[in-house]
């Protein structure tokens, strides 16, 4: 049975503690530089409510189950920052989008795709988040917590299960276009820029979808 989740808005329409996404997200939604991150218990939404967003984002110290050792091993995420994130549902429906990891302030967002899957659009995410940064002549960290993604990234190639078809030819058309530019813009393809972001240690990505 699937566990509810408790959501701290410290910046929204409204503040206060929300006991489902939907209610979360309609103080969010339009609401240019909204904080609020979701927590496992009421205790620790009330917890975090009382304290500062920033102490929070990205510290999931609270709920993780790594050792403190591991935690000080991995370290924390660099907060001035880009974040993407793509979500897939059972149907095929499918988006991704690219935040601010400080802010969680939307600066791109695409789709719904028919006929996708979550690794083709994680990967969309991460090409175009360096294309987004290359653009606006940015050298900021992009993180991802797809290790699938940056695998093809690296690779400037894509394996995947999903079929060609008429309904999700606009996906297949962007990844080759990415492909394209990945090839054309090898020097984005570096440590400098792609990281991984360490779920386990710091709770879900800035730009997730909240679907989970």
């Amino acid at each position: 049975m699937k566990k509810n989740k408790f959501y701290v808005v410290w910046e929204g329409k409204k503040r206060g503690i929300y006991t489902s996404w939907d209610k979360c997200k309609k103080q969010i939604d339009g609401y240019i530089g909204a904080k609020y991150k979701s927590f496992k218990t009421k205790d620790l939404a009330e917890k975090a409510f009382k304290g500062n967003y920033n102490d929070f984002i990205g510290k999931d110290i609270y709920e993780t189950t790594l050792s403190k050792e591991e935690l000080k091993k991995i370290g924390k995420p660099i907060i001035n920052s880009i974040a993407v994130d793509g979500a897939c549902d059972n149907k095929g429906n499918s988006e991704y989008q690219g935040v601010y990891t400080d802010t969680k302030t939307l600066l791109f967002k695409q789709g719904v795709f028919k006929g996708g899957s979550n690794n083709l659009m994680e990967f969309l995410a991460l090409v175009h988040g360096l294309a987004w940064l290359k653009k606006n002549k940015l050298e900021l960290p992009l993180y991802s917590d797809s290790r699938t993604a940056i695998g093809w990234v690296w690779k400037k190639a894509i394996k995947t299960t999903i079929k060609k078809t008429k309904e999700n030819k606009p996906i297949f058309d962007l990844v080759d276009r990415g492909i394209i530019w990945l090839n054309n813009n090898p020097e984005m393809i570096s440590n400098k820029y792609i990281l991984k972001w360490e779920t386990k240690a710091w709770g879900e990505i800035p730009a997730d979808f909240g679907r989970k």
